[in-house]
């Protein structure tokens, strides 16, 4: 699925370089790395300031939290994505509400929203889009619906460092945006992290609090925060990472570009004289820059199909196999089987395929071939 050695030999010498700066500066914790990579990710995504903190995971909670979301209040969201797109809302102490996604791209459906807003619209103060796979959600829709229902709009753009909507990068299509650099991301740590950005001074002064105890001055708590601290190591390694993450993430585009042939050629995917095939694309739409964090297919037989890949030494991964709403720690919000069917049809049929910016031609043309002989 993912080579991260061909990625380290390409910038071995940068990183290791770095690594020594921090070291040799003996601040491991926030400090000037961390201040210089929040000033540099802030200009890549164009927002006014960017917070780095632990996680992905904890970067959607301090978002929620700086921005008021609390005990009492809900937050619409779509039901398949990772698990850290719910949790974190009900670490923020609000209730997640699930909404459909679009089956042509599995984003969060607008007009699914729409329609749940108008069952329920009470007490959801929030909307959280994720970008998923790469691609950012249809924020045009998105923000009508926001406006009539007079919500936030806080991202989860954990898969799309790079990804933008109409020219617009994603982190600065709402009020913030949270962003994972877990190892397998397109921009990677070598460890968790995470960070916020947002063009409010507000929010990102609270949210520099909240990563810290609580604290803006050390040992003086004005609220329960939390241990989020970004590692100045991690910050150092993203700063090498960052001038190189556009080239990666064309390289990720043109291999996906590449998949779409293959399939093609192979009269694998589904066409109007081929509706019968057994893989279908999803969409990428015109409007979105999609950075292919993860080339998803839909298919026929999935389990059987991921065996049979296993069994030729191709990677492959379900993402996700079960919709949060139907998550049995979910159970108590009392949603049923059926009554999210796009999500739930996704999770049958999802499959992720080998990418990564340095994937070889013949792996592909291998990946395929073996698609191929699956379904002969």
């Amino acid at each position: 699925m993912l080579d991260l050695s061909r990625q380290y030999a390409s910038i071995r010498e940068e990183v290791l370089s770095a690594i020594a700066r921090v070291c040799d500066s003996q601040r491991y914790i926030l400090g000037a790395e961390v201040v210089a990579f929040e000033r540099e990710f802030a200009a890549l995504c164009g927002t006014a300031d960017a917070v780095g903190c632990a996680s992905g995971s904890d970067g959607l909670w301090l978002a929620m939290a700086a921005a008021g979301i609390r005990s009492g209040d809900a937050v619409i969201t779509t039901p398949f994505s990772f698990f850290a797109t719910a949790s974190s809302i009900l670490r923020a102490g609000a209730r997640p509400v699930f909404a459909d996604v679009d089956p042509e791209t599995l984003n969060l459906d607008p007009g699914s929203v729409e329609k749940r807003l108008k069952l329920s619209p009470a007490n959801i103060r929030a909307v959280m889009p994720v970008h998923l796979y790469g691609q950012c959600v249809d924020m045009d829709a998105l923000d009508r619906v926001a406006a009539e229902f007079k919500l936030l709009v806080i991202e989860d753009a954990a898969q799309a460092v790079g990804a933008t909507w109409k020219g617009k990068p994603a982190g600065a299509l709402g009020l913030a945006a949270a962003f994972s650099y877990y190892p397998t991301k397109n921009l990677s740590a070598f460890g968790d992290a995470g960070a916020v950005t947002t063009d409010d001074p507000t929010i990102a002064q609270h949210m520099r609090s909240l990563r810290d105890h609580g604290s803006k001055k050390r040992y003086y708590h004005d609220e329960i925060g939390a241990n989020s601290r970004l590692d100045a190591i991690q910050a150092a390694v993203l700063r090498v990472k960052m001038p190189h993450l556009q080239s990666w993430n064309d390289a990720r585009r043109e291999r996906a570009g590449v998949y779409d042939r293959l399939l093609a050629g192979a009269g694998l995917t589904k066409t109007g004289a081929n509706s019968a095939a057994p893989v279908g694309l999803l969409k990428s739409r015109p409007e979105a820059h999609h950075i292919y964090h993860q080339y998803v297919v839909r298919v026929r037989q999935r389990d059987e199909l991921r065996a049979f890949l296993m069994e030729r030494g191709v990677g492959s991964e379900i993402y996700y196999p079960i919709p949060l709403h139907l998550q049995k720690c979910f159970a108590y919000l009392g949603y049923a089987q059926g009554e999210l069917p796009e999500a739930e049809s996704a999770a049958a049929t999802v499959l992720a395929l080998p990418m990564f910016a340095e994937l070889e031609a013949d792996e592909q043309r291998y990946v395929v071939d073996s698609i191929a002989e699956f379904y002969s």
